[in-house]
């Protein structure tokens, strides 16, 4: 416990910013947050809640998740709530750390829940397409809002998180919610392999793969995959093996980003250098909306289907296989462009785009191939 205040304090201190709090009031307090939207979001777009480690505060992962420039440019809204001080002077969120019970009461579950409902209301954002992430007990904060929330937060990420013991044996609220966590394997704060006898003094949690698996077996998966993705960056001492457990009939997903190696932190700002976390979180939260579109691959091109360059300035190159149906879509699912191709290579002048985060869709023989590309 002492390392992981040591190093989020560490990082509160070094890495402060001169960051805006609004205040709500919830429960009697005047709660702080962050909020950061792009100019002329469109209307009812999505809003993602980013929550701190302990001791740690909003605007430091602010600055170093970086979701602010994938917020502008994708378009969507983000939050990042800020912990009140506990009896130590540190940041928190209150999932029931065992040095925390009997002391600290406040109901953080609630004013979250509060909070997202007066966001949607206000900035008119989407309440079918509010999500929430955060790292360390922001993380673990995720699985409370997973086991014991409303429904308002659609799906939840967490990076370096884990489960009470307490909080599983409470997870009776009978809402199927997407999952993703993303944690390292040597993480000496909270163990990979779990702390059933609460050596560490958080609370007693069950090992990552377990939590996953009961997550997947609550959210009914059908079909399991296991994909080592690219060592991108060999000097990080570490890699990541993605698996994922889903069943085609939903939405309510399970992913794990296993990061062999791996360390207490938040991969592509610190550590792991092979994965954006906060990219990978976006990806994520888009792939289990289920009036959406889904991101396929970011990986290697297909053999019926590949385009050139990515990112791209104005032109953008494709060859295929065999004649397709080519469709563009921005990042809330609205169609742009159609265009059938009967040539094996064809450019698409795309000059009247702004820069952001656009969709590819190629239908080539009743299969479909989604591909991200970037407007530059």
């Amino acid at each position: 416990m002492i390392k992981k205040i040591i190093l989020l304090l560490f990082l509160s201190i070094s890495l402060m910013t001169n960051a805006q709090y609004s205040t709500f009031n919830h429960g009697g307090l005047n709660r702080e947050y962050i909020y950061h939207e792009p100019l002329n979001l469109a209307a009812n777009s999505p809003l993602i809640f980013v929550m701190h480690g302990y001791s740690e505060d909003a605007s430091t992962i602010e600055w170093y998740s970086g979701f602010n420039a994938i917020a502008d440019s994708v378009g969507f809204a983000v939050c990042y709530p800020r912990g009140i001080n506990d009896f130590l002077g540190n940041r928190f969120f209150n999932v029931g750390y065992d040095f925390h019970i009997g002391i600290e009461t406040v109901d953080d579950l609630s004013f979250l829940e509060a909070l997202a409902t007066h966001l949607q209301t206000i900035h008119g954002l989407d309440s079918n397409r509010t999500y929430a992430t955060g790292l360390s007990n922001g993380g673990d904060m995720c699985y409370k809002i997973a086991c014991q929330g409303s429904g308002v937060f659609k799906a939840t990420a967490a990076v370096a998180g884990m489960m009470l013991e307490d909080i599983q044996d409470s997870c009776t609220n009978n809402i199927s919610i997407p999952i993703l966590e993303i944690h390292g394997t040597d993480d000496n704060v909270t163990y990979y392999d779990g702390d059933m006898n609460n050596t560490g003094g958080w609370g007693a949690y069950a090992a990552i793969d377990t939590m996953m698996f009961f997550f997947a077996n609550r959210n009914s998966y059908t079909s399991f995959q296991s994909l080592n993705l690219p060592d991108i960056n060999s000097s990080d001492g570490s890699t990541v093996t993605c698996l994922k457990y889903t069943n085609p009939s939903n939405c309510n997903d399970v992913w794990l980003y296993r990061v062999v190696g791996g360390g207490h932190d938040w991969p592509g700002s610190f550590g792991n250098m092979d994965i954006n976390s906060s990219v990978e979180i976006w990806n994520f939260f888009q792939t289990v909306y289920c009036n959406g579109f889904t991101i396929i691959d970011e990986g290697s091109q297909s053999e019926f289907f590949n385009f050139f360059p990515n990112p791209f300035n104005n032109i953008l190159n494709i060859n295929i296989s065999k004649e397709a149906t080519i469709e563009l879509f921005n990042n809330n699912g609205s169609k742009i462009k159609e265009i059938i191709c009967s040539e094996r290579s064809v450019s698409i002048d795309l000059s009247d785009l702004s820069s952001g985060i656009y969709i590819l869709r190629a239908t080539i023989n009743k299969k479909q191939i989604t591909k991200k590309i970037i407007k530059q």
